[in-house]
């Protein structure tokens, strides 16, 4: 456990909303000089809590792709099974993303295809190389409501401060 205080977590929620801040209006944002503000970020980047900064990019507007959510359930449940299957979709460029869930499915991930010809193929090819897939459900993407991966919990606040 990492212990922050408030002026992390303000420079946490920040960087979150805005990574290519100043270091003069960071400072200024979290009401502290520019050095003791930057000695912080590099404390918070060095102890793995920022893990990056990246540019949020419309692929949509530049290449016409499908969206699909896919629930999958696997067959077998060992350690063996689930670190095959997981390492398959790490690897693969049409995943987006892809969780392990607890309950009802065992993992939720986005792919992202040129179309459904694509995606059925991708599928296709993952049942072939035999990763122990039971089931599937499949879930067209009709609209995005909602895109906010790198934003701060909406529940982050200062009583998360450990000192």
């Amino acid at each position: 456990m990492h212990k922050l205080d408030r002026y992390d977590l303000k420079i946490l929620r920040i960087l979150a909303e805005d990574g290519r801040i100043t270091k003069s209006a960071l400072a200024e944002a979290i009401n502290l000089s520019v050095t003791p503000a930057w000695e912080r970020v590099r404390k918070l980047e060095s102890a793995g809590l920022i893990k990056g900064y990246r540019a949020q990019i419309d692929w949509t507007a530049l290449f016409r792709s499908q969206q699909v959510l896919v629930e999958i359930t696997l067959a077998r449940h060992t350690a063996q099974d689930m670190r095959r299957f997981e390492q398959r979709l790490s690897e693969a460029p049409e995943v987006g993303f892809c969780y392990a869930t607890g309950g009802g499915v065992d993992y939720i991930a986005m792919i992202r295809a040129r179309d459904i010809d694509h995606y059925q193929r991708f599928i296709d090819q993952l049942l072939l190389e035999d990763l122990g897939i039971e089931r599937y459900f499949t879930y067209i993407v009709t609209k995005t409501v909602k895109v906010d991966a790198l934003g701060a919990p909406a529940e982050l606040d200062d009583s998360f401060a450990t000192n």
